[in-house]
């Protein structure tokens, strides 16, 4: 099996792990490689796993009636990914998850982690840490698009993603913030 090491110093980031703990968690991560621009989950089906990015990057976007694709987070290495409302009462999804490069993922269902709960209590505590983490993302996320402007928003996105920047199409980028390319194109030059 690949290597585990980012996912297990991931898990010490909230909880200590014992060897056999260790093994056990081991034992039922999956292990998927993604092409670029492959999706990884669609809207509509259900979000049946929760995915770890050891290389790459994901995006999270959804679709508007004409078919504008909004992003709304980036999972680079070391980050968790999910369409969370899907996955936790597995029903179907809101977002689409995709590759903006080829990545590299742990994994583990529905039905494992729910098991793992149980079998590893501490990971229960690590998931709950990574879901409040999410969510207080979440609403710094809300807030800034009604109350900061463009620039802000994009030097909050340098802060939140470092280096980024340089992997991933303006595109997207400009997506996220809520504007058009060439906008992103001014700002980027202003702050350049």
């Amino acid at each position: 099996m690949p290597s585990v090491e980012h996912i297990f110093a991931n898990f010490a980031l909230h909880v200590s792990l014992n060897a056999e703990e260790q093994r056990y968690i081991q034992s039922v991560l999956q292990r998927k490689i993604l092409d670029k621009n492959k999706l990884l989950l669609e809207t509509g089906e259900t979000c049946r796993n929760l995915y770890f990015v050891d290389k790459g990057c994901l995006r999270v976007f959804n679709r508007d009636k004409e078919g504008l694709e909004h992003n709304v987070l980036f999972c680079p290495e070391n980050w968790w990914a999910a369409d969370m409302t899907s996955f936790s009462g597995q029903v179907p999804a809101y977002y689409n998850i995709a590759a903006l490069e080829t990545t590299e993922l742990f994994y583990i269902s529905y039905q494992a982690l729910e098991q793992l709960y149980i079998d590893v209590p501490k990971m229960e505590r690590f998931f709950r840490i990574l879901a409040q983490n999410g969510f207080s993302l979440y609403q710094r996320r809300v807030n800034a698009i009604i109350s900061r402007s463009a620039e802000e928003r994009y030097l909050q996105f340098q802060q939140l993603y470092p280096k980024l920047e340089q992997r991933i199409a303006q595109k997207h980028i400009a997506s996220y913030l809520g504007i058009t390319p060439v906008f992103l194109s001014m700002i980027r030059r202003r702050n350049g």
